[in-house]
């Protein structure tokens, strides 16, 4: 079985935007979690702020759409 999720880290530097880029779409709420994002199952020393995982795919399709639509209401 594949692993679909990675770390913040990779997922940023697959999708080809910062770490805080990927945050703020999640904070933002564009990333959903569940679909975009979950918490790691690994032991965390902040339980307030738990790492996040991405799953890339899903976060591509969602970072795609979000810009083509910025993009449309920019140019009209």
């Amino acid at each position: 079985m594949v692993n679909i999720w990675a770390s913040s880290l990779a997922a940023a530097e697959n999708l080809e935007i910062t770490e805080i880029q990927l945050s703020n779409l999640r904070e933002r709420g564009i990333l959903k979690p569940g679909i975009h994002w979950k918490s790691s199952p690994y032991g965390q020393k902040k339980p307030w702020n738990p790492q996040a995982l991405y799953n890339i795919k899903m976060c591509r399709k969602e970072i795609n759409n979000f810009y083509l639509e910025e993009n449309d209401n920019i140019a009209a």
